[in-house]
């Protein structure tokens, strides 16, 4: 197993990597990294028929997709571990896929499919600082 830093990620998908987020569907669903699966770590072991590497595993602080990412590793997968999870990813300036809901469905009731990208302002950030600093990662 790799442990993968957000400014590598790029590489990966270009390589054509999964991005499997582990965690459950409601935090998927509130916030995620643009093209990633959910597939909640629980339900990992029932889906493993239909995974086939690369697969970069994330989860929101990184200790999930550790967990997601040796059970892969066993099975013979090519997987990394992306370093930090969501919460570091947008700590460096990367941003997540929230669910918007436009005006035309307010009063519908019904939840929007549509997604927007949200950019935190300049220097600031709506997740706890993770203390990772880019200069501090190992060169591969």
């Amino acid at each position: 197993m790799q442990d993968l830093f957000p400014n590598e990620l790029s590489l990966w998908q270009k390589r054509g990597a999964l991005l499997l987020d582990v965690r459950e569907q409601g935090e998927f669903e509130s916030a995620r990294i643009p093209h990633s699966r959910n597939v909640p770590l629980g339900q990992l072991l029932e889906h493993l028929d239909s995974l086939q590497g690369p697969i970069v595993t994330l989860c929101a602080s990184g200790s999930r997709a550790g967990l997601a990412a040796e059970v892969l590793e066993y099975e013979g997968i090519e997987v990394a571990r992306l370093v930090g999870g969501i919460q570091g990813y947008a700590a460096q300036g990367y941003t997540l896929e929230r669910p918007t809901k436009p005006a035309s469905n307010e009063d519908s009731g019904q939840p929007s499919p549509q997604l927007a990208v949200e950019i935190p302002a300049p220097g600031k950030s709506a997740l706890p600082e993770t203390g990772f600093k880019p200069e501090d990662a190992p060169c591969s």
